[in-house]
């Protein structure tokens, strides 16, 4: 498994994330039939682990629809909807404010 060009160890340094990145092989029992080449951009590390995990789970459902039950039943094909809010007007950014003066 590749990630940019590097190997997985190299890219995501931690256990837990090189771990996140392979669930949905392990979830199907394909854990070293896939050689896999993953591009991540943007983001930090953890949202590409997760960008990758999902790039992954869809592959495998292309690859066997039959799959698809057993990873929608493991989260891997749903997508986190959190974004960054936008900063609003008249203000320092998304949620803090200017500091008040009374006087």
């Amino acid at each position: 498994m590749l990630v940019n060009r590097q190997a997985l160890d190299v890219y995501f340094p931690s256990e837990a994330l090189r771990a996140e990145v392979q669930q949905p092989l392990a979830a199907t029992e394909l854990v070293g039939k896939f050689d896999i080449l993953v591009n991540a951009c943007g983001g930090g590390i953890h949202g590409q682990a997760g960008a990758a995990r999902l790039g992954i789970a869809r592959a495998l459902v292309l690859f066997n629809p039959e799959l698809r039950a057993r990873l929608r039943q493991a989260g891997f094909l749903t997508r986190d909807p959190r974004a960054k809010e936008r900063k609003k007007y008249g203000q320092k950014g998304a949620r803090k404010r200017f500091q008040f003066s009374k006087r």
